[in-house]
């Protein structure tokens, strides 16, 4: 698992030299596939054995990673050393600052967590904590250490699940998501379960201490669901079937954030009666939406990857572009019903926040979206990002429905 292996194949020195480096992230396969045909039918004039597509794909990938590597070696070769004709790895010196070192770790482990999600976890329990507070002193300690006591049980929880998804994906990320510690070598195997382990252990022990029942079913069902969509074993792996997988998003994101964290607060901490309030029942429905979103684009930058092992996503099944605009589809009718859900508001400031700052992330969405490049991989990721502060954005709004 640590190590993408491709055969070598013998080919004879007349055959003409096919290029390296090929673009893997494009969102059509048809030159790849034109290009495997014409190296094939090369092969058969000179009886040399034709490799599966698969395979081609592979060793495209690894070449291309390769011609980067040596490229980056000659701008640093007083820093790397580099022995191409004797087959030896590419190699750096070991930084002796201790500084550099401390560096080096926090960045890979900053990769690992996949802060996106971890700065969402976040939010999502700060925004939730507070749709709890009906008056001026509810802003108390015991609220501040309630809120923070999620947060910290649940930014470990976030370490465990995301942690798992990358060690069950070291492969696939090695092509669709390179720069990840795992993927890159960085971390090993033993590293990773340390790391997901220790994380996991530390907020099942938080959340049994503090004794708040909302609270520990929050993590408990975040794991199971968590585990169930990474893990390779047999039943397990929801993530290859995409509407299950779509699910599990939708199960956590939208409604375990939403309703557990918010009783954790509204009963546990207030001791008040578990009643879910409208701005409540507007969060988990907006954030289903959401959810299903972010589950159905965050495959899309993936496609390569997932095609090449057996990742049945909607991507791979409807294409990209098509599910693209099927997610900007269901934003736009999301802040659509919020913008309806802000009309209803009692008090008119609620309603100016609500309408105005459901307006104005709905215009910015559709100009980001008529701008996007669906040909690059860069691109599609940047929107993907982009998506996510969206789901930010809305955490800052949740507040004001009232």
């Amino acid at each position: 698992m640590e190590s993408l292996f491709v055969g070598s194949l013998a080919k004879p020195s007349i055959l003409p030299s096919f290029p390296a480096k090929v673009d893997l992230f494009s969102p059509s396969s048809g030159a790849q596939v034109l290009r495997f045909k014409e190296r094939n039918n090369l092969d058969k004039q000179f009886g040399v054995p034709s490799i599966s597509q698969k395979k081609f794909l592979l060793c495209q990938h690894v070449g291309a990673r390769y011609t980067r590597l040596v490229a980056l070696s000659r701008k640093g070769s007083d820093k790397c050393l580099v022995n191409a004709a004797s087959g030896q790895p590419l190699e750096s010196e070991p930084s002796k600052d201790p500084l550099n070192t401390l560096q080096g770790s926090l960045d890979a482990f900053y990769r690992f967590s996949r802060p996106h999600t971890v700065i969402g976890t976040v939010l999502s329990i700060i925004s939730v904590s507070l749709l709890a507070v009906e008056k001026l002193s509810d802003f108390s300690p015991l609220f501040l250490t309630g809120m923070s006591e999620a947060i910290v049980a649940a930014f470990f929880m976030n370490i465990y699940i995301v942690g798992l998804n990358q060690l069950s994906d070291i492969d696939i990320d090695k092509v669709n998501k390179p720069y990840l510690p795992l993927a890159s070598g960085e971390y090993s195997i033993k590293t990773a379960v340390t790391i997901i382990a220790s994380f996991a252990i530390m907020s099942f022990w938080l959340g049994w201490i503090v004794g708040s029942g909302p609270l520990f079913c929050a993590l408990f069902v975040s794991f199971v669901l968590g585990t169930a969509y990474s893990i390779n074993v047999p039943l397990l792996r929801w993530k290859r079937f995409a509407f299950v997988a779509a699910l599990c998003i939708l199960a956590v994101r939208a409604v375990i954030v939403q309703l557990a964290f918010y009783l954790h607060i509204q009963s546990f901490v207030f001791g008040r009666p578990a009643l879910f309030s409208k701005p409540v029942i507007f969060a988990t429905a907006f954030m289903s939406f959401f959810s299903v979103v972010i589950a159905l684009f965050k495959d899309i930058p993936d496609i390569v990857g997932d095609k090449i092992y057996g990742i049945r996503s909607f991507t791979v099944r409807l294409g990209q572009e098509k599910v693209f605009w099927i997610c900007i589809a269901l934003l736009q009718i999301a802040y659509l019903v919020a913008i309806l859900v802000g009309m209803t508001a009692s008090q008119n400031w609620s309603k100016v926040i609500t309408i105005a700052g459901h307006i104005l992330l709905a215009s910015m969405l559709w100009s980001q979206a008529k701008s996007v490049d669906l040909g690059s991989k860069a691109a599609i990721t940047s929107f993907y990002m982009f998506i996510w502060k969206l789901f930010y954005a809305e955490y800052f709004l949740i507040p004001f429905v009232r």
